[in-house]
């Protein structure tokens, strides 16, 4: 492929640069809020594809992201004018059901990741948006229905092929597992995104899933909402370790979606009786394939806003009544009605299950994750700079996210905060330091760096 420009000798793999065709496809984000113009684009077929980048690109002492399923809240998986190391091409699936261990390639979804361990009746733990892409999910942690049974997506991970950027240039692929004493390992699992190499394939264990019981719960309008929140935070944290629990609040409803990993629909609704006894909700239950059951999860991208931002937040004491209604004044008067507030139940594995070696996750004591979000525009509508909803919003939330402030602890690195203090601490606590130390060992010239990236001293 051909196009203006710097010279891309050396660059193999799938290399697109402005003017070329398919530039414009190939910056397109999931969160329209954001855009750049990289001036390269590497979709690597393979890991040497990713060495080369990363040797040319240090070459050309020019500046380096990595992407693969387009979700960076922020935008800081790609660039204006630096070039972008895409890894979303490189699909593969090999388990070993016997070992109960599946290694896969970097590029492939969580959705995709499903549907290929549902074929061995297996599972491990992802986030419910089924076009993250999960290497990006799992490096940051990754948590959703299944959480509270196996642990974090990063808990689960065994072993990974990462290319590094060592100190006397170039780029060079490292193995590295339960064995390795670089710490590499413990740094990616909840700290890897971005900061210390390009993963380009992952080995999970796997946990045997054929079929789950998934519930959901729905109450019209936000009467309830104190009723339901309290009874919801005081059982989800402390139910029956196989029972992970999501409470979405939107405008003008409430929906629990809940999943039990072994049991039947009488178990569930039984630990589920004291939130679904509140007010006179519209519940569903069914026992069905894993794979079925989080298909049906995932809402069509092109039926989404194309403009997005979020606050994260952990928290680790009940929230009172006094923050509920927070919650609720804000939702009550939500901009748009794809604005949310969503949570996830912690406890459980997560609480229980640190993985041999450990992780650089921070938040195993949370009750539960917690996110207030905004969402707006059309994606073949105005650009988010044109957007009247744009400030409304973006205010919205900034308002809310601080309004809880008092109640929260800390946040979580896949939904990044921008303009938080001590962002270091809020996103891995006690484990900062060592972080800082085995960003030295491993990238010593600083190469894989961001906004928020693992910093430097």
């Amino acid at each position: 492929m051909t196009g203006p420009g710097i010279d891309v000798a050396g660059l193999t793999g799938r290399v697109v640069r402005p003017g070329d065709t398919g530039y414009a496809a190939a910056c397109v984000r999931w969160n329209h809020l954001h855009s750049h113009r990289p001036a390269v684009i590497v979709f690597a077929q393979d890991s040497l594809d990713v060495v080369n980048a990363l040797t040319w690109a240090r070459q050309h002492h020019m500046a380096v992201r990595i992407r693969s399923g387009r979700h960076s809240l922020e935008g800081w998986s790609s660039l204006d004018d630096g070039l972008v190391v895409d890894v979303s091409e490189l699909k593969s699936t090999v388990v070993d059901a016997s070992a109960r261990t599946a290694t896969i390639g970097a590029g492939l979804t969580q959705m995709e990741v499903v549907e290929e361990l549902g074929r061995f009746g297996c599972a491990v733990p992802t986030g419910t948006e089924g076009t993250v892409g999960v290497v990006g999910a799992t490096l940051g942690g990754g948590f959703g229905l299944l959480t509270r049974s196996f642990g974090m997506a990063s808990d689960n991970l065994l072993a990974a092929e990462v290319v590094v950027a060592p100190a006397d240039g170039g780029a060079a692929v490292v193995q590295i597992g339960e064995g390795d004493d670089s710490g590499l390992l413990w740094a990616l699992r909840g700290a890897g995104n971005g900061n210390f190499g390009v993963v380009t394939s992952l080995t999970y264990r796997i946990h045997p899933l054929p079929e789950a019981v998934f519930v959901t719960a729905t109450w019209t309008g936000l009467d309830e909402l104190e009723s339901v929140f309290a009874a919801w935070q005081h059982l989800a944290p402390h139910a029956a370790d196989g029972l992970t629990s999501q409470l979405e609040i939107r405008r003008d409803e409430m929906v629990l979606f809940a999943v039990l990993t072994s049991g039947d629909r009488s178990d569930a609704e039984h630990h589920l009786a004291p939130v679904l006894a509140i007010g006179h909700p519209r519940v569903s239950s069914r026992r069905s394939a894993w794979t079925d059951i989080y298909r049906d999860l995932q809402i069509p991208s092109d039926d989404e806003p194309a403009n997005w931002k979020f606050r994260s937040q952990f928290v680790s004491r009940p929230f009172p009544p006094e923050a509920v209604r927070i919650i609720g004044s804000f939702m009550g008067r939500a901009p748009t009605s794809h604005c949310n507030y969503f949570t996830n139940a912690f406890g459980g594995a997560v609480r229980d299950s640190e993985p041999n070696g450990g992780s650089a996750f921070a938040h195993r004591d949370a009750l539960f994750y917690a996110e207030p979000g905004a969402g707006w525009g059309d994606r073949a509508g105005v650009p988010a700079a044109d957007d009247a909803l744009t400030p409304v919003c973006l205010r919205w939330l900034e308002e809310f996210g601080t309004a809880l402030q008092p109640f929260v602890d800390g946040g979580y690195v896949n939904v990044p905060n921008p303009g938080m203090s001590d962002w270091p601490t809020a996103y891995w606590g006690p484990h900062v330091d060592r972080l800082i130390a085995i960003k030295a060992r491993v990238d010593p010239d600083g190469v894989f760096r961001y906004e928020q990236s693992v910093p430097t001293r």
